[in-house]
């Protein structure tokens, strides 16, 4: 496979787990700023308290690892006990975990934890509908970089708790060359030869993924060397599955454009590699978690 041949300098966990702290010291200081009067009000200094995670929903948990993050950040001395894992099943009445300590540090982490982990739930229980539909395939549900800003991270973790894969995490890890890209650089073949001469003179080892609007333009990405996936944007049934015939195994293929849970499995049978959804991550309501004390 010519998609074989170019390794990805994908973002490592190291990298990951650096984001993840960023957003929680950026979220906690967007929160509590000179500090939380209402329990400075009303709470003592050295009151201990316990609380519980009580699921009122039904789904996929996610967000529970990212949740003890926020408390160890809070108050390292806060005690969770978990009594469930990132990516169970859940349903209402369920308890994910109990928190204990400081009154005061749990109330700080409270809103963090249950905004991240009511989200990422979400993320996680959707993205979760789609690996049920595609498991007897061999397409991949993706996700997209439509994520919230500033929250790209645990939103792409709960992907993965989900089933899912992730794609490139931002602009500096893949190539990704759309319409716009292909436009402006005068063409297909002219995209393509530019990108591979730019990673060349940077000594940079990224995939290339290009994207294609019609059958003609698959033809023409195929002419050239060092495409890793085409995506084939806004494709029909019938054009995905010639697409994936004139492709052959040459790169892999990946269907985007408005793929829905009941779509999913019609473009699987058509033999793509991947399926990419923008709605895993901007399209979720969250699901319904508190936080009790007991």
């Amino acid at each position: 496979m010519l998609g074989t041949k170019i390794e990805n300098r994908m973002i490592s966990e190291k990298q990951l787990a650096e984001e993840v702290q960023i957003i929680i010291q950026n979220a906690i200081r967007e929160d509590i700023g000179e500090g939380d009067h209402s329990s400075l009000a009303c709470i003592p200094e050295n009151a201990m308290g316990k609380a519980k995670l009580l699921v009122k929903d039904v789904g996929i948990i996610a967000g529970i690892n990212f949740a003890e993050q926020v408390f160890n950040y809070v108050d390292p001395s806060l005690k969770i006990d978990k009594l469930m894992q990132d990516g169970d099943s859940m349903s209402y009445g369920d308890i994910a975990f109990y928190i204990s300590g400081s009154s005061r540090s749990i109330l700080k982490s409270e809103r963090l934890a249950l905004n991240a982990m009511q989200r990422m739930s979400a993320i996680a229980t959707k993205t979760h509908q789609f690996y049920s539909l595609l498991k007897d395939y061999k397409t991949k549900i993706l996700d997209t970089r439509k994520t919230t800003p500033g929250f790209r991270a645990p939103e792409k973790q709960a992907v993965k708790i989900g089933g899912g894969e992730n794609h490139r995490f931002a602009l500096y890890d893949m190539i990704m060359l759309k319409d716009n890209h292909i436009d402006f650089a005068g063409g297909i073949s002219e995209a393509i030869q530019k990108t591979l001469n730019y990673l060349k003179s940077k000594d940079l080892d990224l995939k290339i993924v290009v994207e294609a609007r019609s059958l003609s333009e698959v033809d023409e990405i195929l002419k050239n060397d060092g495409v890793y996936r085409i995506l084939l944007d806004n494709f029909n049934f019938e054009e995905t599955k010639k697409a994936v015939e004139l492709i052959d195994g040459k790169c892999f293929t990946e269907s985007s454009g408005g793929i829905t849970l009941e779509t999913a499995q019609h473009y699987a049978e058509c033999g793509v590699d991947y399926i990419s959804s923008g709605a895993l991550t901007h399209s979720v309501h969250n699901l319904d978690l508190s936080l009790k004390a007991i």
